[in-house]
């Protein structure tokens, strides 16, 4: 687990606020803020598009793909909102 700073809570207004140590500096102007039992959790917002920053962090996929069947029929279009309720 990475280090601990004790620090206050104060009121800012109408909401609770903490001042975050500048050793746990967030990158960004944005963070979401989870409730997890009584834990808060903080974490940035990355800019909505990085999609491919996000794939050069993943593993890659070492598993190869079954061979197609040939005979196999195609899968049927599907409704998957058929029965649920929009």
């Amino acid at each position: 687990m990475s280090a601990e700073h004790h620090v206050k809570l104060f009121r800012n207004g109408g909401a609770q606020a903490v001042v975050i140590p500048a050793e746990f500096e967030m990158a960004g102007e944005e963070a979401v803020m989870r409730k997890e039992g009584d834990r808060l959790v903080i974490e940035p917002v990355g800019p909505k598009d990085d999609f491919r920053e996000w794939l050069a962090t993943i593993e890659p996929w070492d598993e190869e793909f079954p061979d197609v069947d040939e005979d196999q029929q195609p899968m049927k279009e599907t409704d998957i909102f058929k029965d649920a309720d929009r």
